[in-house]
């Protein structure tokens, strides 16, 4: 079974998100910072990262470009999902190593539609 690791500071938000994620199959694991995400990723590097940007502790920002460092840090499909829409951070997050990009809110149908776009789902 595929794995996807839910990073938000928000219980709320990984709720909703493991969820749709479940849904769609994967077996879920939740963080409530990028530090909690990394010591994740350390003990099992799942198959996807659904992923916040304004966190205490680590920023998603700093913790995708720390994952992309550590040792299978390059195969997770980083996603995230988070309400900065500009393109700077868009931009900024792809360079750091994003592979998507999702605006909150977001529903199912978002989610699964990107998972698709990045190899990691077939469409239905």
């Amino acid at each position: 079974m595929r794995t996807c690791l839910v990073v938000d500071d928000s219980r709320v938000i990984r709720k909703v998100a493991r969820k749709i994620l479940e849904e769609l199959d994967f077996e879920c694991v939740e963080a409530a910072d990028g530090s909690e995400a990394l010591d994740a990723c350390r003990k099992q590097m799942p198959d996807a990262i659904l992923l916040d940007w304004n966190m205490p502790v680590m920023n998603g920002l700093d913790f995708v470009k720390a994952l992309r460092r550590e040792e299978g840090g390059d195969k997770p499909v980083v996603v995230f999902c988070t309400t900065e829409n500009d393109m700077a951070h868009i931009t900024e997050a792809l360079r750091a190593g994003a592979d998507e990009y999702v605006m909150k809110p977001f529903d199912g149908e978002i989610i699964e539609s990107k998972l698709q776009q990045t190899g990691l789902l077939r469409a239905s």
